[in-house]
């Protein structure tokens, strides 16, 4: 395809590429800064199969590999799949990736381990530690008598102390001559200002290349913007994502960074909504100040849902996303509040990574579902597709009688009672990993006072969860709600996107982002880290779109706030919500 034929977004994205294999060549590090939709992990994988193929056999020759380092696991398994499983490549999660490189370090883990705060108390209660054998596990901090267990979150402040060691960085570059981060933003800070530190401009260092963008950093730990005078910044300006009626809206957000579409010619929409007409009470408690009652919030909602559908919004959970702003909100509007307080990490239920959760959710719901439809095969093949031997009427008859109780405490029971019941009748019998750690809570002593480790703390508040909470998130995560958070689908994208854009967390005021963003090259310092924050939310949610976004706000905004709005959507996609709606 010629350069006549080919979109102003390709285009953008060549070049963008060619600049990155520049650096590539020249061995300097460099930084790709990629918008929303640009195709971050596109470039991403160009860079590896570069790397694979120009040094397909120096790198085993060398003993050594490409280093790809991750945000997620997600991701880890799209990049290891988008490369074929290259031998050459190393990819992995930042802790995992971190854990290989230090586990061999035995002799200066045990004396870098004690210093550290967490784990301070507990050796002066065991005394040294001698000659034990550090290991990343179990998940949970323990100490045993020939090993000690370290937590997640040891994992990067030990790798930090080490790169103090000279012969740790030796072996790391002599080991990994480049390695590439994805989503360098929500890196964590810390880790990547001492590979600034100890890396960056070195003469024996890995050459690095990081990928992301800094405006969709929105995880509290990560590094944000990276600067050093040893990088090259790259930007790539192109979205592949939406139409130019949102990419224009971006555009004016973000200056800076303006991105070319691919096709010029679509048709799409804006359309910003505002409740400043609303003449009743707002809500005035903490972070709910100024914005609607809630039943008020739910009506206008509502009203604003029938308009799009007479604009031609399919509003179908397939289609359209309806963004909140925190998974608690969210969790309230969806029927399973309870949830976002038991668990430490939303991923442990938003992303199924409890075992319990994904149990439910993937094969236990499944399995009711099929069950009261009298759908026999789904629902044994929900089980994991083994039918067991129902050879006489009393087998068929156990089953019915087991499975017409589940149906009973799924909806009037709570956790706790259903999981009673699957290990007592064992139909369906629940997974040995599961039964094991249901046998360990049992086991634990609560009366000896030690920490209850955090799968069981976690297992034991989930018990008194009503089920019916678990049946609501189920419908949420296999996409029969049309709701999500905002924080939930970085990376992702829609057809459609309705934003509800209000209080309900002390970390976020919009109003507040848009009244700063009047003159955001001169945000005073003290509010500088509240007003990125915010921006950056509000850019990752408007940017999801592929044809239409519309954004209603329920807090009461200000005339530079509005100001804002329509410098950044058009006055004439601003609407004031007449009341009563």
């Amino acid at each position: 395809m010629t350069s006549i034929n080919k979109s102003p977004a390709e285009l953008a994205s060549e070049q963008a590429i060619a600049a990155v294999y520049d650096c590539l060549t020249s061995g300097k590090s460099f930084l790709l800064e990629a918008g929303a939709g640009a195709g971050k992990t596109y470039s991403l994988v160009k860079a590896l199969r570069f790397l694979c193929s120009r040094d397909e056999f120096k790198l085993p020759r060398n003993h050594q590999r490409i280093a790809c380092i991750t945000f997620t696991n997600v991701a880890k398994d799209e990049i290891v799949t988008r490369t074929d499983r290259d031998p050459l490549i190393h990819c992995d999660t930042t802790h995992a990736f971190c854990w290989s490189l230090i586990s061999g370090f035995q002799k200066q883990l045990r004396s870098i381990l004690p210093t550290l705060k967490q784990w301070s108390e507990k050796f002066e209660e065991v005394g040294p530690i001698q000659n034990r054998t550090v290991e990343y596990s179990l998940g949970f901090r323990s100490i045993k008598d020939d090993r000690v267990f370290i937590h997640h979150d040891d994992v990067l402040p030990l790798t930090i102390a080490l790169m103090e060691n000279e012969k740790f960085r030796r072996i790391f570059a002599d080991k990994y001559p480049v390695v590439l981060i994805d989503e360098y933003q929500d890196t964590d800070a810390d880790w990547v200002e001492a590979v600034k530190t100890k890396f960056l401009g070195q003469t024996q260092s890995p050459q690095f290349g990081f990928f992301g963008d800094f405006w969709q950093k929105i995880y509290g730990d990560g590094c944000g913007r990276i600067d050093h005078p040893a990088i090259v910044r790259i930007g790539k300006e192109a979205n592949f994502r939406s139409v130019p009626a949102i990419v224009n809206c971006l555009n004016r957000m973000r200056p800076e960074l303006k991105q070319m579409v691919e096709k010029p010619e679509d048709v799409g929409s804006v359309k910003v909504f505002h409740t400043n007409k609303w003449m009743g009470e707002r809500q005035s408690s903490n972070h709910w100040k100024g914005d609607l009652p809630t039943e008020v919030s739910h009506t206008v909602l509502e009203s604003v849902c029938n308009q799009l559908k007479g604009d031609g919004w399919n509003l179908s959970a397939t289609t359209t996303k309806i963004l909140m702003l925190t998974h608690r909100v969210l969790a309230t509007e969806q029927g399973y509040a309870s949830l976002p307080g038991i668990f430490e990490y939303n991923e442990s239920f938003a992303k199924k990574e409890n075992d319990y959760i994904a149990y439910f959710v993937v094969m236990l719901e499944p399995a009711c579902v099929a069950y009261s439809e009298r759908k026999f095969g789904k629902m044994f093949e929900a089980l994991g597709g083994k039918i067991p031997g129902i050879q006489t009427k009393a087998d068929k008859i156990a089953w019915a009688s087991s499975m017409d109780e589940l149906l009973k405490l799924r909806a009037q029971g709570a956790v706790g009672n259903v999981i009673d019941h699957l290990r007592k009748i064992r139909r369906p019998r629940l997974p040995e990993s599961l039964e094991q750690q249901h046998k360990d809570l049992d086991e634990f002593d609560k009366t000896k006072g030690e920490e209850m480790p955090r799968r069981l703390s976690e297992l034991d508040a989930l018990r008194a969860v009503p089920y019916a909470e678990i049946v609501s998130l189920s419908d949420y995560l296999t996409g029969h709600s049309p709701f999500e958070t905002k924080h939930g689908v970085k990376g992702a994208q829609f057809e459609n996107v309705l934003v509800v854009v209000g209080r309900g967390w002390n970390q976020y005021n919009f109003n507040e982002m848009l009244e700063l963003a009047q003159d955001s090259q001169h945000v005073p310092a003290k509010r500088q880290a509240a007003y990125e924050r915010n921006r950056n939310l509000f850019y990752v949610a408007c940017s999801r779109p592929k044809r239409r976004l519309a954004l209603i706000f329920t807090q009461e905004l200000s005339a530079a706030a509005l100001k804002t709005l329509e410098m950044w959507f058009g006055t004439e996609t601003v609407e004031a919500i007449a009341f009563p709606p």
